[in-house]
C-alpha cells in the first residue's frame, strides 16, 4: 500500500518504520532530515515536503504536536494552501496526533466536503509501544474507516478500540492522558517520600506494584532513575513523552472539561504541577522527570 507520513517525532518515526517493515511503500516528511533519515534507513522513501509526500498515496497518516498544526497542515491559513487540496478524492487520513475532539471534527468535515476519509486515531504506550508496535489506538471515525485502517494499524498496535464518532478517539486520549498525568505525579510522590524516609526505590516500587497502589508508572515506567533500565528516567529524562506534550493534553482535557461542566479537580492539579515542573526548565525531558520537583532537597 503506498503510505504518506507525516511527523515523524519519538511516536512517529518508529511507527512508520514498523510499517515500512511490513512491506509498504512509506514516503515520509519532517521538518528533522535527521528524522527522515531514520525512516528511509529502515526501507521508507524521502518526501521533500507535504504536498509530495501525499502524491499518489492511498493512505495519509500524521502525528503531529498540537491541534494549530494539524489545523495548519490540513487547511492551510490565507498565505498557503491547505494539505487537503492536494490529496486524491477517496485518500483515508488517519490522524494519531493528540488534540481537541474539535479540531478532529472541523478538518474531517473540510474532508468529506472533498470526498476524503478523515478519522482521528491517537494512541497511548509510549516510544517503547511504537517501537515495538503495540501501541493502543483509540479511533473516532465510521466503522467503514475502521475497516480500511484496521490492516495498517494492526501493524502499529496491539490493542485498537473504536470509541465512536470523529473526535471520539481524542475524547478517550485525553481522559486517558489525564489520568496518567494524575498517576505520574502520584506515583513520583509516593517514590520522593519512601526515599527520603531511607528506602530503596527499587523496593518500594515493586512492593507498591504488587500492592493496591499498582499502576502502568509502576510497572513500565518508573520515574526514579535505575529502576526500570529502558525508561526515561534511566537515560536522562530524555526522549519518551515531554512534560510539555502532557501539559498540553492536560490542558485539552480541562478546556473540555470547562466545555462540558465536568469536575475534573485532580485533573486540574496536575496541569498546575506540570506547568510549574516547564517553567522551571524541564518542558523538555520526560513527564516522569515531575519526580524532580518532589524530590527532597539536600
Amino acid at each position: 500500500m503506498q503510505i504518506a507520513f507525516i511527523g515523524l517525532g519519538n511516536m512517529g518515526a518508529p511507527m512508520a518504520i514498523n510499517l515500512a517493515k511490513a512491506g509498504h511503500s512509506v514516503k515520509a516528511f519532517d521538518l528533522s532530515h535527521d528524522a527522515i533519515a531514520k525512516v528511509v534507513a529502515a526501507g521508507g522513501q524521502a518526501a521533500s515536503c507535504a504536498t509530495t509526500a501525499v502524491q499518489g498515496a492511498e493512505v495519509v497518516i500524521t502525528m503531529l504536536p498540537a491541534s494549530q498544526h494539524v489545523e495548519s497542515l490540513f487547511l492551510g491559513n490565507a498565505d498557503q494552501q491547505g494539505l487537503l487540496a492536494h490529496i486524491t478524492k477517496g485518500t483515508l487520513v488517519i490522524d494519531s496526533s493528540t488534540i481537541a475532539a474539535a479540531t478532529s471534527q472541523k478538518v474531517a468535515k473540510a474532508a468529506a466536503a472533498l470526498g476524503i476519509d478523515f478519522m482521528d486515531a491517537p494512541v497511548s504506550g509510549g516510544t517503547g509501544g511504537a517501537i515495538a508496535g503495540t501501541l493502543t489506538f483509540m479511533v473516532g471515525g465510521s466503522d467503514a474507516q475502521l475497516a480500511r485502517a484496521q490492516p495498517l494499524l494492526e501493524k502499529m498496535g496491539a490493542n485498537i478500540f473504536h470509541a465512536g464518532g470523529v473526535g471520539a478517539g481524542q475524547t478517550a486520549k485525553i481522559c486517558n492522558n489525564m489520568l496518567l498525568g494524575i498517576l505520574m505525579v502520584g506515583t513520583s510522590e509516593a517514590i520522593a517520600l519512601g526515599v527520603a524516609n531511607g528506602l530503596d526505590p527499587k523496593v518500594l516500587s515493586e512492593i507498591m506494584r504488587r500492592s493496591s497502589g499498582g499502576n502502568w508508572a509502576l510497572e513500565k515506567y518508573n520515574p526514579y532513575p535505575g529502576v526500570h533500565e529502558n525508561a526515561p528516567a534511566s537515560k536522562g529524562y530524555a526522549g519518551g513523552f515531554g512534560t510539555d506534550l502532557m501539559l498540553k493534553d492536560l490542558g485539552l482535557a480541562q478546556d473540555n472539561a470547562t466545555a462540558n461542566r465536568a469536575s475534573t479537580p485532580l485533573g486540574g492539579m496536575a496541569r498546575s504541577i506540570y506547568a510549574a515542573h516547564s517553567l522551571a526548565g524541564h518542558g523538555g525531558e520526560d513527564f516522569s522527570s515531575v519526580i524532580k520537583m518532589l524530590q527532597k532537597k539536600g
